[in-house]
């Protein structure tokens, strides 16, 4: 699916995103993936934090509530670590520097 920044209204920013919202898909994350590309990158819902353990690389980590609008970026969150968002209802793990590359800001209603 193609991800699109509404409020900057710049039309697609991310051409793949794969929509994890199955519980083998949610677990499975970004498992076994090698890297990313800037327009590539994983929705997983319902979601509110993450962790990159088993991970070989780093990401960017874009909280959204439940409007899709996002409320917290983690950038360049290595292997082996977590984080969370209170309140936030889907997570958009990108490659490290997508979130900047893409324009992506707190704030930003984000649509697929």
């Amino acid at each position: 699916m193609e991800l699109i920044n509404i409020k900057s209204n710049k039309g697609s920013c991310i051409d793949n995103v794969i929509y994890a919202n199955k519980t083998v898909s949610r677990l499975k994350g970004l498992l076994g993936q090698r890297s990313l590309t800037m327009q590539q990158g994983l929705l997983i819902a319902p979601c509110n934090s993450v962790h990159t353990f088993g991970m070989k690389f780093d990401i960017d980590v874009v909280f959204l509530d439940k409007n899709n609008k996002v409320v917290k970026i983690k950038t360049s969150v290595k292997p082996a670590r977590m984080t969370s968002c209170f309140g936030s209802k889907k997570v958009l793990e990108l490659a490290s520097g997508s979130a900047e590359y893409n324009n992506i800001s707190i704030g930003d209603s984000l649509s697929w």
